[in-house]
């Protein structure tokens, strides 16, 4: 097996065999954790540029063994498989260092770390993947690593929130099994294709292809926190902040996100979808979603939540793009997944800043946190701006393209959705502290 074919597998073992020998290691070996830690983070990112630096230059990267019967797994480097490896393996690195710093003196490091290794491998996997049934398989294994970092903790609080996790996840899981299982039926499981495969069964199998959708977005909803499936993602702010910007920036959400995009445009394809008529509902459910997190962001008095409601909000942008159909849209909705990503992982390492350092959880506790932590305030008012979508700040730059496509497909109507969202986030997440007293005495509950 020549380099090329076998490097998308490497950069999946790059921190899937590092996270297995750190759950051997005994609680004092710090100094081995850490280096196999950075170790793993160190040949990722040289992996995922070397993959960069080949397709820029023409190469193809395509890893496949036998499977199940007539079903490969496949692990290739397409566009937008490009996109999402490149920006999960950045974070991880950055989240791998945090998380270092921040449990120092915790318990059950090595745990933590292990499965910590095993969720990204699980996220770099399904971002690699090359048809269905491969991304349901990394897609599966994502919530298998995902909840003994959710309960980490050992709390009854920690305990409950994984409980419900595990149940929201395991049943998306289901719905998406369901929709591969008939998606294959009938038409095969064929390697993702930049305009879909299903478009010649739309004649014959109209309604089948009707109910395989719905269970695929449903199911991937469950991780992309589109309402009413959002339920698991508010409880799972127990968890360490590490945890927290795993959960929101680098894998969970993002990766139901993605499994969208995947589904509109290599699976289904934005003409069968068309045929179908299935964009509208999933239009409305995004823009319904955009306004409904950032009004419950409103509501929160515990920062964490509020961020939470505001990932909520925040991730549906993607979705609103890949389902506006227009080119210009998918460009924002896909800038928009690195562009939330980079913010959401800065604010919520200030929060954990916050917390481990001050002792702050609630919105009310932070009048003058500025003063006394004037770099980590610094960092969560930029993260904050972009949320809302301040220019010159990436937040801007995506919301403004979604914009653009809207009125390109005709949606005019989406532009009030994003300013109603912008002008939501600018009340939820602003750094000033008359913001924060408007929300807590107002919005409250």
């Amino acid at each position: 097996m020549s380099w090329h074919a076998f490097l998308p597998m490497a950069i999946v073992l790059s921190s899937l065999l590092p996270g297995l020998v750190i759950f051997g290691l005994r609680e004092d070996q710090q100094r081995l954790r850490v280096t196999l830690n950075l170790l793993g983070v160190t040949l990722k990112l040289l992996l995922v540029g070397s993959m960069l630096y080949g397709v820029s230059q023409g190469s193809e990267y395509r890893f496949s063994v036998p499977l199940l019967p007539g079903v490969p797994l496949v692990l290739q480097a397409d566009a937008l498989a490009l996109l999402f490896v490149a920006l999960s393996s950045l974070l991880w690195a950055l989240t791998t260092v945090y998380a270092i710093g921040y449990l120092e003196d915790s318990p059950l490091r090595s745990r933590f770390f292990g499965y910590f290794s095993l969720c990204v491998s699980a996220t770099v996997g399904l971002a690699l993947a090359g048809n269905l049934v491969s991304f349901l398989l990394f897609y599966e294994l994502l919530t298998l690593a995902t909840f003994p970092l959710v309960v980490h903790r050992g709390t009854p609080e920690s305990l409950r929130a994984g409980r419900v996790y595990l149940a929201y996840t395991v049943g998306g899981g289901t719905l998406v099994l369901m929709g591969v299982a008939l998606l294959h039926s009938l038409a095969g499981t064929p390697d993702f294709q930049a305009a879909g495969y299903l478009l010649e069964q739309v004649d014959e199998h109209d309604m089948a292809l009707r109910v395989a959708f719905a269970l695929l977005i449903l199911g991937l909803g469950v991780k992309a926190a589109l309402i009413p499936l959002h339920g698991w993602l508010p409880q799972a702010m127990v968890a360490p902040a590490p945890v927290s910007a795993l959960l929101h920036a680098v894998a969970v959400v993002k990766a139901g996100a993605f499994g969208i995009v995947r589904v509109v445009y290599d699976v289904f394809g934005a003409e069968a979808l068309m045929q179908l008529d299935l964009t509208k509902p999933l239009l409305w459910l995004a823009a319904g979603t955009i306004l409904y997190g950032s009004l419950r962001a409103l509501q929160q008095r515990e920062l964490k939540k509020r961020l939470a409601y505001s990932t909520i909000s925040q991730v549906s942008y993607v979705t609103l793009g890949v389902a506006l159909l227009g080119p210009i849209a998918a460009v924002g909705g896909l800038v928009h997944l690195v562009h939330q990503g980079l913010m959401k992982v800065t604010l919520f390492y200030c929060a954990g800043n916050f917390a481990e350092t001050l002792g702050i959880h609630r919105i009310r506790e932070m009048d003058g946190v500025g003063r006394r932590m004037p770099w980590t305030m610094t960092a969560f008012s930029i993260g904050a701006l972009g949320m809302i979508g301040i220019p010159p700040i990436a937040g801007f730059i995506s919301k403004w393209t979604l914009g653009l496509g809207a009125l390109e497909v005709g949606q005019d109507w989406v532009l009030l959705v994003l300013l109603g969202s912008a002008l939501l986030n600018a009340t939820a997440l602003s750094p000033l502290g008359w913001s924060q007293l408007i929300v807590e005495r107002e919005f409250a509950i």
